[in-house]
C-alpha cells in the first residue's frame, strides 16, 4: 500500500532462521503500513502466523543483498539495521529522514558484517527490564515499524467495535507462500543453478543437507 505522503517503509528478510517468522513479520508489516516485504535468497516462505495478511502486503524477491540495495536506493530509500551497535540510535528518537527499509538480524546471531555494510544507520529498542538480553525478531519488527509509522504520519485505519476494518485482499501470490517472479528473474535463477551444477557445486554436499539448504547457500548472498 502507498501512503498519502509518499513516505514508505519496507522489510528486508534475509538470514531469518525460523521460516514461520516471515508470516508473523507479514502480519506486523500489514498492520503498520509497510509497502513491500523484500525476500533475499529464498523465495518460499512459511505463512504461519500471518492470519491472511500475506495477501495485503506485496512481496518482492532478490537473489542478493546488493540487488536489494540497488532497488531501494533507486527509490531514495534508506536502509536501517535494527541492531544494538555502537552508533545505534534509540528508535523512539525517530532518526528517520525519508522512506526506510528495515533489516532485522538473525534470531540468534543478529546482523552479520555483510548485512551491516549495506545499512545507512542503525536503531535499537530501549529495554527497561533486566530479564532478557533481546527481543523476538517479530516483536522487534513491530516496534520499529510502529515508530516509523508515527514519525511518517501514516493514517490510522478505521475501527469497528474492538477491531480494525480489514480491506479486500489486493494481492495474490502466483503460488501459495511463494514470492512472485518476473520471467527474467526466473530465467536468471535457472541459469545460475545450471552454472553451479556444472561447476560441481553439489558434488561434495553431505547426505543430511537438503537441496533447499544448498539453494540457500547459492542464492543467500
Amino acid at each position: 500500500m502507498e501512503n498519502e505522503n509518499k513516505l514508505e517503509s519496507f522489510v528486508l528478510v534475509h538470514n531469518i532462521a525460523k521460516r514461520h517468522n516471515v508470516g508473523t513479520l507479514a502480519r506486523s508489516a500489514t498492520a503498520f503500513g509497510v509497502s513491500e516485504m523484500i525476500l533475499v535468497g529464498r523465495r518460499d516462505f512459511n505463512a504461519f502466523g500471518s492470519h491472511g495478511s500475506t495477501s495485503h502486503v506485496r512481496f518482492r524477491h532478490f537473489h542478493s543483498l546488493a540487488d536489494a540495495k540497488t532497488f531501494l536506493k533507486e527509490r531514495d530509500c534508506d536502509i536501517c539495521g535494527v541492531e544494538i551497535t555502537e552508533n545505534a540510535v534509540a528508535v523512539n528518537e525517530h532518526p528517520f529522514k525519508r522512506s526506510t527499509a528495515f533489516l532485522l538480524g538473525n534470531e540468534g546471531t543478529g546482523l552479520s558484517a555483510k548485512e551491516c555494510e549495506i545499512c545507512d544507520f542503525f536503531v535499537y529498542i530501549p529495554q527497561y527490564g533486566c530479564g532478557t538480553a533481546s527481543l523476538n525478531v517479530t516483536v522487534a519488527a513491530s516496534i520499529v515499524l510502529h515508530q516509523f509509522g508515527v514519525w511518517a504520519g501514516f493514517s490510522e485505519r478505521t475501527r469497528e467495535g474492538n477491531k480494525f476494518i480489514v480491506a479486500e485482499r489486493p494481492f495474490k501470490q502466483a503460488k501459495k507462500n511463494y514470492c512472485m517472479e518476473s520471467s527474467e528473474s526466473v530465467a536468471e535463477e535457472r541459469r545460475l543453478k545450471r552454472e553451479n551444477l556444472s561447476n560441481g557445486f553439489f558434488e561434495d554436499a553431505g547426505k543430511e543437507e537438503s537441496p533447499s539448504n544448498l539453494l540457500d547457500t547459492l542464492f543467500d548472498d
